[in-house]
Parts: C-alpha cells; structure tokens; sequence
C-alpha cells in the first residue's frame, strides 16, 4: 500500500525536514508542521520547485499547545481530503542530572516528549478511527531501553514512555486497519545533537534519514534504524548489566 499522503511534526529541522525530503522524492504529498514557520516556509518552496507534481501544504504548531494539535492536525485533515500516515516526530533534549537544579529543563523534555506526543497520537487517531485506516508512527530512541544518565535520563524515560504507550495503541487496534510502528533511531546527527562530538556509529542526517523512511514504508511493529548496529546493540542493551550499557554509548 503507498501511503499517498503524510503529515509530519517538527519539519522544520533535523529528522522532521530530512524525512520529508525523502517522502518528497518519492512523490508524496506532505502536511508540514512545527513552531519555525519560516523554515517551514523555506522547505515548502524548495520541495513544490524540484517536486512540481507533489501537494505540500505547512501550518505553525507548537505541540505543547495542546488544543492546536487537534486544530492542525484536523485542518490539515479537511485541506487533503484524507491523511494516510501521521509520523510523531516533534522532541527535545535538554535536560540533567536529577537533583541538580534543572528541573525546568527537564520537566520541559518529559512534557514535550510525552504528554504532548499523546495528544499528537490522540488527534492522529481521532482521524484515523473516523477514517477506518491509516498509519501512525512514533520516533522513539535507542535510549528507550534503558535507564541513562546525566542529561540523558528524563529524554530516555519519555522515550521509553512513549514506545510503551505506542505498544499499547497497536495492542488496542490490532484487529483494525489501522497500523502503529515505533522507530527507535539509533545515533543520526541531528540539532538535537548537533553538540554531541565523538560518538560511536554517528551517521549523517540524510543517511538516517534515507534509512528512517525505508523503515516507514515497510510499517513495522519496531525498527531499530540504521539495522546495523542499533539492532545488535538494542539486543544487548536490554541484556548487559547496567554499568557495561553505560559504557555502550
């Protein structure tokens, strides 16, 4: 099945805007949405230009804005007609050690990556159980299978929460035509990591990208992306004792 239509949260950068080069490439029509409309904007008329024969259509939202994810996401609904895939993408990363005086920042991440990407699922399936179809995808992350730490720890527990609750949905729709894939990227540089120097099996954007939607399209239950390593490694992960995980990343 091609799923003609695609509706993807926090384009404007990183996995968000590559994966959309991507679909583009590959004749699809997308809905575009996060808070950087110029960026936005900017991505639109480089896609319409080089891929006339596509529809791409792009709406500000701020995903911790709650009400206007159910807005967005149903205009979006009523311009195409019809939304074939719905990819939760829209995160952050800041964050620190618990107990050290940034609980600001990491009550941000914990809100932004799971409250706000259950009210993205919630609109996402409003429109796909009214729609008797679709195909709605999590990104998740490597860090979901274990406790991390220091800045990691609050992003891996939402990133853990929500391929939990991604398991859930697909339990609760699983005599429906309705599927449900969590993707758990492994190291894809992104401005999300921009920062991060000398890690391990890094790839570029475009690389993870190319394999982020080669994994889309076949519509897993999970996939682990790039498969090599992060399959292996996820292996290990949620076997080795915590002090050796710790020494995996």
């Amino acid at each position: 099945m091609t799923r003609k239509t695609i509706l993807i949260t926090g384009a404007s950068s990183g996995l968000g805007e590559g994966m959309a080069k991507e679909f583009a490439a590959m004749g699809r029509n997308l809905a575009l949405c996060a808070r950087r409309t110029d960026r936005l904007d900017a991505l639109k008329q480089e896609l319409t230009e080089k891929y006339p024969d596509i529809k791409v259509s792009v709406q500000a939202l701020d995903v911790n804005d709650h009400d206007q994810v159910f807005a967005v996401f149903k205009a979006f609904k009523e311009e195409f007609g019809y939304l074939d895939r719905i990819i939760v993408n829209a995160g952050m990363g800041k964050g620190a050690s618990l107990g050290t005086g940034y609980f600001h920042a990491n009550k941000q991440t914990a809100v932004t990556n799971f409250v706000s990407a259950l009210a993205q699922c919630e609109a996402a399936l409003e429109i796909f159980r009214e729609q008797n179809d679709g195909h709605l995808v999590t990104m998740s992350s490597i860090s979901a299978l274990r406790g991390m730490p220091r800045a990691m720890t609050v992003y891996a527990a939402t990133k853990a929460g929500l391929l939990s609750m991604t398991e859930g949905m697909r339990a609760d729709l699983m005599k429906t035509p309705i599927k449900v894939s969590s993707i758990l990227p492994g190291f894809i540089r992104s401005e999300i990591n921009e920062k991060v120097k000398n890690t391990p099996f890094m790839v570029d954007t475009e690389t993870g990208c190319k394999a982020l939607v080669k994994a889309i399209e076949k519509e897993p239950v999970q996939a682990y992306v790039p498969g090599w390593p992060w399959a292996l490694i996820g292996f290990l992960m949620k076997r080795l004792p915590l002090k050796v995980v710790m020494k995996l990343g």
